[in-house]
């Protein structure tokens, strides 16, 4: 038999392939690592052991989160949720250089707070966003750059699917992954506004400034949608982080208050209803087969010692933690351009998450690092899952105008990966003090 260290580099390799001509992830790494197990541990190992992952995957109780916090974000959406929060920001913020793109971050930042999907939050926001700021001829690259970068806070802003398939493939507390998110996506949001004014500041020909005035009895009836979305967040996520609920039933509890508000303001028909649900059931569905081929995958190598022998390879290494951590970061960086967000985080973590405990980096920390690295990958060439998602609302907008548009909002998030490296605790601080 091969030495096992060399079947796992095989068994990789095999995977960049069958990812190279076009296979699902999800079957590359679940067909790769059946056959590596049944390679190493014979047919009659490797048989169960799928079976077991598939059913542990699907039948266990706490991934019901992805559903509901998805449904949530539905509901959010099918409720007017979306256009009274920007209508808000706009009210208050347009008077500011690049008001309508500020507001646009305000309202994803907003949305984000009950919504899970990035995707979502970009698409519905562009539906929403994107007419005013045409109106008022703003430019399409800050226009659509805007709205791109910010539905990226839908990944990083709790709930956020990208904590939870963290948190599900290295077993780490979601809730305490979840509450992690909180300061970096409001310093995320923070750096995107700062971006904005600095690009109207230096180019004014990019955001035409308003003529409209509006009263103060206008600005103050506004916050009246913004009172929904802060209420459910506050509940939801001050449940978790206070010990009264799970995640699971804190999605459950923000879900069915989304459902009576969507059902009290009678903007919930059978068809957004069931746009909800089956949009709850494709991503969940989506995340669980990524997860199980992940795990199926995970054994393969474990049975090849090659995340132990990467780990004491690293350790050993006479330099300091954090040259791993930036390589770690550039290789995020480089597979952004060619792979969605989860896949990364599936393909990656089977080997870089036992790099991160040998170097004794905090697990939640790198979490929050991972989700960041993630997003980055969202708005990165020539894949960026968001830039796609905007350039379906904006049919009249070149695919390389929005690139050209999202290019600082992306050196932001490199920008704040490199803060919270520095300072752990914008990361460390809320979960730390959590009861449970």
């Amino acid at each position: 038999m091969a030495d096992p260290v060399f079947t796992g580099i095989i068994g990789t390799c095999l995977v960049f392939f069958l990812l190279f001509i076009g296979m699902p992830i999800a079957f590359a790494m679940m067909l790769v690592g059946f056959l590596g197990v049944t390679y190493l541990s014979g047919v009659n190992a490797a048989l169960p052991m799928v079976a077991r992952t598939v059913y542990e995957v699907s039948s266990y109780y706490p991934y019901t989160v992805i559903p509901l916090f998805i449904v949530m974000g539905g509901f959010a959406g099918s409720s007017g949720m979306t256009g009274e929060l920007y209508s808000a920001f706009d009210k208050w913020l347009r008077r500011l250089p690049g008001g309508l793109g500020i507001a646009t971050i305000g309202a994803c930042a907003g949305f984000a707070a009950v919504s899970g999907s990035s995707v979502a939050t970009a698409a519905t926001m562009g539906t929403v966003a994107l007419p005013e700021m045409k109106r008022y001829k703003y430019h399409p690259r800050l226009a659509t750059g805007s709205i791109a970068a910010g539905g990226t806070l839908g990944f990083l802003i709790p709930p956020s699917i990208g904590f939870i398939v963290y948190g599900m493939l290295t077993e780490q507390s979601i809730g305490k992954l979840l509450i992690a998110g909180i300061f970096p996506g409001v310093l995320l949001a923070g750096a995107y506004v700062f971006i904005i004014i600095a690009l109207v500041k230096t180019n004014p020909g990019l955001a035409p400034a308003s003529p409209e005035s509006v009263s103060w009895g206008e600005k103050f009836r506004a916050l009246l949608g913004v009172w929904q979305p802060l209420a459910v967040f506050f509940l939801v996520m001050g449940g978790i982080y206070g010990g009264f609920f799970t995640p699971t039933e804190a999605g459950a509890i923000g879900a069915t208050i989304l459902f009576m508000i969507a059902l009290i303001k009678r903007k919930l028909n059978r068809r957004n209803l069931l746009e909800a649900l089956q949009e709850a059931v494709r991503i969940s569905v989506m995340v669980l087969i990524l997860v199980a081929g992940a795990n199926m995958f995970s054994y393969f190598l474990a049975l090849s010692t090659i995340p132990m022998r990467v780990a004491e390879l690293v350790a050993s290494l006479q330099v300091s933690p954090y040259v791993i951590h930036a390589i770690m970061i550039t290789i995020y960086l480089f597979l952004g351009c060619f792979l969605d967000a989860i896949s990364m985080m599936v393909l990656t973590l089977p080997v870089i998450y036992p790099v991160i405990l040998a170097l004794g980096f905090n697990p939640i920390w790198f979490g929050v690092i991972a989700v960041l690295m993630m997003e980055a990958g969202l708005i990165t060439p020539p894949m960026g899952l968001n830039i796609f998602t905007v350039a379906g609302v904006a049919k009249d907008t070149p695919v390389e105008t929005i690139f050209r548009g999202v290019t600082p909002f992306l050196l932001a998030i490199i920008a704040l990966v490199i803060l919270i490296t520095l300072f752990p605790k914008i990361a460390l601080l809320l979960p730390g003090m959590m009861t449970r």
